[in-house]
């Protein structure tokens, strides 16, 4: 039996969206669900605690970044990337894939793998499917990503496709090398691009290997939002229903609902966490700007509707004087709120789902949150 299952709970009647519960070594996961990213095995600015406290259930980790610091040895002796981070809930950890092909200039793409430079030293490295999987072995997390190429937007067909052919390749490549099957559980990933045919394509060669879990790659790479939601208008139901669905690197309030809507149960991306530095917030009526000089004897929450730690304790006048203080304090109440904003909209997506009113509550939110 896999590590990793999914239970489908309840179909929207009016939607594809869907309730379910993944069940992982490390516990359950209530889907659909947004995973708050924790790069170096850390979510910058925030403690285990506080990211458990919020209502995560679920943290990604970066293969790519602990691969080259510290070392997976080194989080292997410390007992796993639970224990060495302590948190005691699911993880999941992407291929470093992303990464590798982000490096432009600095990598070089082969049958065998990529070859890259580190952007930390300069160092030479190769990741293949077979190194990706032996680092994330040894991290140990609950869900592994197959090592894949994601080709960047745009692209000319022949490249996608030759793409997507080698991500099959390097799929089967890496579920030959993965050992640990009763702990952790490998996700295959579909690519090609833009175009239906070749998203089908990518799905009946990866699903025809009976994988716990599926993800749509590709996506969120620079082409516009009408654009990605009509790739997965065709691309979703071509994944097996009794599995998880997760659209990687999306995390706006719209992409969710989206999503949602289209059949997605996982989610997850930096942008909550980034922009929560650079002093914006996301909130019930939009983003707010922290940094703007109408904040400066505002001492009204952050978000009047929100019950999180930073709207119950601090005001925007605060939050505002510690940005232009540059105090640690503004990243840590910033990021706080903007991951629980994020995990509570989940909680009332599902709760929507439950009560059969999925579509009302996207109304009433858009509403509110306005443009996006």
């Amino acid at each position: 039996m896999a590590a990793v299952t999914y239970e489908l709970i309840k179909k929207d009647h009016k939607t594809k969206a869907r309730r379910g519960r993944v069940t992982t070594p490390h516990g359950t996961i209530e889907t659909p669900v947004f995973m708050p990213v924790g790069t170096a095995a850390t979510v910058k600015a925030m403690r285990p605690e506080e990211v458990k406290e919020l209502g995560a259930e679920i943290i990604l980790s970066n293969t790519y970044h602990l691969y080259l610091r510290p070392g997976h040895e080194v989080v292997k002796a410390a007992g796993g990337l639970h224990r060495f981070m302590n948190w005691d809930k699911p993880i999941l950890t992407d291929s470093g894939g992303f990464q590798v092909f982000s490096l432009g200039d600095m990598r070089k793409i082969t049958e065998e793998g990529v070859e890259f430079r580190s952007h930390i030293d300069g160092s030479k490295h190769m990741l293949s499917p077979e190194k990706s999987m032996e680092v994330q072995n040894a991290l140990g997390s609950d869900i592994i990503m197959a090592f894949d190429e994601c080709a960047p937007y745009p692209a000319d067909r022949q490249y996608v496709k030759d793409s997507l052919e080698r991500t099959t390749r390097w799929l089967k490549r890496c579920k030959e090398y993965h050992k640990n099957t009763e702990n952790q559980s490998l996700f295959g990933i579909m690519q090609g691009g833009m175009y239906a045919d070749l998203r089908r394509q990518s799905a009946e060669e990866i699903v025809e290997l009976d994988l716990p879990g599926y993800a749509v790659g590709g996506l969120s790479v620079g082409e516009p939002k009408e654009l990605m939601y009509e790739v997965m208008d065709d691309c979703v139901d071509l994944l097996p229903e009794g599995k998880p669905r997760y659209l990687m690197g999306v995390g706006s309030p719209d992409c969710l609902f989206e999503g949602v809507e289209r059949g997605i149960d996982m989610f997850d991306c930096v942008l909550p966490t980034r922009i929560a530095r650079h002093g914006m917030a996301m909130t019930s009526r939009g983003r707010v700007n922290i940094k703007n000089a109408a904040h400066e004897r505002d001492f009204s929450p952050l978000d009047p509707e929100c019950d999180c730690y930073t709207c119950r304790n601090y005001s925007r006048a605060y939050l505002r004087h510690l940005f232009k203080a540059d105090e640690i304090l503004s990243s840590m109440l910033m990021t706080n709120h903007n991951l629980y904003f994020l995990v509570n909209t989940m909680k009332n997506i599902r709760a929507a789902l439950e009560e059969d009113r999925f579509l009302e509550y996207k109304k009433e939110f858009y509403n509110k949150y306005g443009r996006f």
